[in-house]
């Protein structure tokens, strides 16, 4: 069975307009920090056949990650990035030498390398579950969201945080598309569906759909507040970016 597949439209939209999916196996997770850049990596199983993937791995963190998978007896499928980022740089380049097997992935849009690149409604399958990737550009060119096969949660990397969102001033970055993004795919998805963000300063771990359409203070403003509220955020330089960037074009080695 191949990793990844495309969907036909007609069918992702039945899927993400659908009630939860029935049916659907059980589930591992587990949700890892790194203190440096703030960042959450995301570790998720299918604990029947041990299948496994990594979402947002940090360099600094992957001897921690990769103890883990192993301790836990799972076969580490694939390490999804949810974009190139610039405030650290992806572990998955070595722990594709750890664990051979495993498939770096990335949207295509990133123009980023990687063993797969991702189009927008491809499913990424592990085992008995899968996961959707969901194009939701904006914080950059080549953002993706992925969303669990039964709608129980979402991924979003910088694209939506907890009562915040990713900014928009490079990596062709857009405020506008930002918008557009959250709110006609995230939001769509059912309020129930809990946000898991790529970083959080303040120590808030996740979040729902619900949540984030009633309290984001930037997300609902209107397009045009928001879009003034992006041009004016006046945020230093992403002190890592001379480094993570070039790095994460190459898959982080």
């Amino acid at each position: 069975m191949s990793l990844v597949r495309p969907v036909a439209k007609t069918v992702f939209d039945q899927w993400i307009k659908g009630t939860q999916r029935s049916g659907v196996g059980p589930l591992l997770f587990r949700q890892m920090f790194e203190k440096e850049s703030c960042t959450y990596t995301y570790l998720v199983a299918d604990p029947v056949t041990k299948s496994a993937i990594l979402i947002d791995p940090v360099l600094e963190t992957v001897d921690r990650d990769c103890k883990l998978v192993t301790d836990l007896g799972l076969n580490l499928e694939a390490c999804l990035n949810t974009h190139c980022h610039a405030d650290h740089t992806t572990g998955s380049g070595r722990i594709k030498t750890i664990f051979p097997e495993c498939k770096s992935i990335i949207a295509e849009a990133s123009e980023a390398d990687a063993d797969v690149k991702l189009q927008d409604m491809d499913e990424i399958r592990f085992g008995g579950r899968s996961i959707f990737a969901f194009a939701t550009p904006g914080h950059t060119a080549g953002c993706m969201s992925f969303v669990m096969d039964d709608h129980s949660a979402v991924f979003t990397g910088d694209a939506l945080l907890i009562r915040g969102c990713g900014r928009t001033d490079f990596q062709g970055g857009s405020a506008a598309q930002l918008y557009e993004s959250v709110h006609t795919r995230i939001f769509t998805l059912p309020e129930a569906c809990m946000v898991w963000p790529a970083h959080n300063y303040v120590g808030h771990t996740c979040s729902s759909v619900e949540e984030e359409k009633r309290l984001n203070p930037r997300l609902t403003k209107s397009k045009e507040e928001f879009i003034t509220t992006m041009d004016n955020l006046g945020l230093p330089y992403p002190k890592q970016i001379d480094s993570a960037l070039p790095a994460n074009l190459k898959c982080g080695v």
